[in-house]
């Protein structure tokens, strides 16, 4: 196989930090990525997986191996009964995730509305277990395959075996272990539209409209996310920075009497989740500038680089951002994208 040297990874990464591969190779079939993990494996290379590039931070050059998979496949298998509008969504890891969105929605098929417009691929998605707007992908998964790196052999996942949490899975507990290149997701009219969560809700009673539809939800969605997240493409950035704390009811019943206006959501178990932007907004940080780093000037839960600076910068600077949080509301925010 042919090997990239010395790449650059800095139009692979949304952050725009300027870090590079030892060695880099693009691979589109399983018998390719057999191929490069084997190869990998008897140099005594590390083997590092790069997605879409929107949930991580490279604060080093990479070293070994960097690889990509690109395949981008899409079918629809109707597993109802004639006449149903219930498919298995078989889908390659290598697309994009918000193009598959729209493709199902293009299809008149709901499930995946409340997810557009996130970043990356498709292979990211069980392992960061993304949501938005009161949906998460476990809520449509069934099941995936993956290659095991160090043994070079595939497995199949399904529910369980993911151990789906808050923005965790098994992947994300077992970093660097698996390349995920297929998910089978199920999606049509089995289930209502999940439209009570906060801004969303808000969004559509003001449209006030005829018929709740999939695109309708999914355009409402777009509108909302693009009025708090950058473009990439215009401010590097790769999301939301920070997961959304969880905390015991009586610890946020303590700082709701402290903070009246702090703004949180109830959770099933009893727990609360903290609006971890509001926390940081609430430090006066909004728009605040480090240097090449920053928080995002319409969204505090976004950190941004405006050019010429470095992963380590922001990591630091996020840091510093946690431990004020820590100190004025005694609550730990966790970093949201893989720190490399």
């Amino acid at each position: 196989m042919q090997f990239e040297t010395d790449k650059s990874l800095t139009e692979l990464n949304t952050l725009g930090f300027s870090q590079s591969a030892e060695r880099y190779i693009e691979v589109e079939t399983d018998e390719q990525l057999n191929e490069a993990v084997e190869e990998a494996n008897k140099q005594e290379w590390p083997v590092f997986i790069l997605g879409g590039g929107s949930n991580i931070v490279l604060t080093k050059d990479i070293p070994g191996l960097v690889i990509r998979f690109t395949r981008e496949t899409l079918n629809y298998e109707n597993r109802g009964e004639e006449n149903s509008w219930l498919f298995r969504l078989k889908v390659s890891a290598g697309m994009n995730w918000h193009r598959l969105v729209r493709d199902s929605m293009s299809r008149g098929l709901p499930g995946l509305e409340n997810l557009s417009l996130i970043p990356g691929n498709v292979g990211a998605a069980p392992v960061q277990n993304i949501g938005a707007y009161g949906v998460e992908i476990k809520d449509r998964f069934e099941s995936l395959r993956a290659l095991h790196l160090p043994t070079n052999e595939w497995h199949t996942f399904d529910h369980d075996a993911c151990e789906f949490s808050y923005r965790d899975s098994y992947f994300k507990r077992h970093t660097g272990e698996y390349c995920i290149t297929e998910m089978n997701l199920h999606v049509g009219n089995d289930k209502p539209f999940e439209t009570e969560y906060g801004s969303l809700k808000e969004a559509l009673e003001r449209q006030q409209l005829d018929k709740l539809t999939p695109v309708a939800i999914s355009d409402t969605v777009c509108k909302i996310r693009q009025t708090k997240l950058p473009d990439p493409a215009q401010i590097c950035n790769a999301g939301s920075f920070f997961h959304n704390p969880v905390v015991p009811e009586t610890q946020f019943d303590g700082l709701k009497q402290r903070f009246p206006n702090i703004v949180a959501y109830p959770q099933e178990d009893g727990q609360v989740k903290l609006a971890a932007g509001w926390l940081i907004d609430s430090l006066g940080l909004r728009g605040d500038r480090r240097g090449a780093v920053g928080v995002y000037d319409k969204q505090a839960l976004v950190l941004v680089h405006h050019g010429g600076g470095t992963g380590t910068e922001l990591v630091a600077y996020a840091d510093e951002i946690r431990a004020g949080v820590e100190e004025k509301y005694g609550v730990k925010l966790s970093v949201e994208p893989q720190v490399v």
